[in-house]
């Protein structure tokens, strides 16, 4: 284990000043830092813990839906009552998250910023792109879980489940930082490889994820009805992997028709990615006119899928047809 210095400050003040320093790096839960320090990946020379910050676990209902702080473990996201009826897809999505271990001491923010799972990246020996090397080694070895839309020199696939999941209920990120706080929404939280390689989101340095807040399930529905929502995950093992597609759809149905549709898809782009065309098929039309198989074949038009992951193309057109007719048929 490379040794570095271990920070706990008691309060946000104090570790977002820690984090301004050279070479520092936040620490949740630890299952991917301290992975990334054992590999070799990485050797920080400062770790602050957000361990002993008061305010930054717990779920809320707020006046304008649901808080929830960034130290808030999965598991407790998973078993919440409120998530697990109005924001259903993101409860499956953090049940069906790595192993149970993990998802006691995983946190929110920490799934959120994980580093990505390419076997290039995570191979300590390879400076790929991502690590300042001058090439992607994907490109002439294995591809099959590389992304098959918004690749940029980098390949990679986003890793996170309730990134995905959060997609759809457009929730916001809050940021605290040396120049105070800001909230973005979900979307603009990531960053592709063609905005910076060595990044996957728009956190400066300094900048700690502090919770994530969802409308209220009224503002998302149709006619004050809640959104139904569903997530579904295809992996090679039953549990304890990463999604090779998963899919995450809300739909707000009232009188018939779809008021309200939201898809994004995980596994395919390194961002968590919306399936706008899906979303405006499946948008004002009536329930019975609605073809879901059609719908998943919206789901990537813009696929470009390499050597050998083009079977992630037809997983997602299958898992988005799944998703649409699963929430149609209630």
């Amino acid at each position: 284990m490379y040794p570095f210095q271990y920070h706990e400050p008691g309060s946000l003040e104090q570790a977002v000043a820690l984090l301004g320093q050279p070479d520092a790096h936040v620490i949740a839960g630890g299952s991917d830092l301290l992975d990334e320090v054992k590999e070799g990946i990485i050797s920080p020379e400062q770790v602050v813990s957000l361990a002993g910050v008061p305010g930054l676990a717990g779920i809320e209902e707020t006046d304008g839906g649901l808080s929830i702080g960034a130290m808030t473990t999965i598991a407790d996201i998973a078993a919440n009552p409120v998530v697990r009826t109005a924001y259903t897809s993101l409860a499956e999505a953090a049940g069906g998250l790595a192993t149970p271990q993990i998802r006691n001491v995983g946190t929110l923010g920490g799934n959120l910023n994980q580093r990505p799972r390419c076997w290039y990246y995570r191979h300590p020996l390879i400076p790929c792109l991502k690590k300042g090397g001058d090439r992607c080694y994907a490109l002439v070895g294995n591809t099959k879980y590389l992304c098959v839309t918004g690749g940029d020199r980098c390949f990679i696939v986003h890793p996170s489940d309730t990134a995905v999941a959060l997609s759809v209920f457009d929730a916001s990120v809050e940021i605290s930082g040396g120049e105070g706080t800001r909230s973005l929404p979900i979307g603009d939280f990531f960053a592709g490889p063609g905005a910076d390689v060595t990044r996957e989101t728009v956190l400066e340095p300094g900048e700690v994820v502090t919770r994530v807040t969802l409308p209220r399930p009224a503002d998302l529905g149709a006619d004050g009805q809640p959104p139904l929502s569903v997530y579904i995950k295809a992996r090679e093992r039953e549990a304890g992997d990463f999604a090779l597609v998963s899919v995450a759809v809300r739909l707000a149905v009232a009188d018939g028709v779809v008021q309200q549709a939201a898809v994004a898809l995980g596994g395919v782009a390194p961002v968590p990615y919306r399936a706008p065309a899906v979303e405006e098929y499946l948008t004002g039309r009536a329930v019975d006119s609605v073809d879901a198989a059609h719908a998943g074949t919206l789901s990537i038009p813009d696929a470009r899928p390499m050597t050998d992951n083009g079977y992630k193309v037809v997983m997602a057109n299958n898992m988005v047809k799944q998703g649409v007719a699963r929430l149609l048929a209630g």
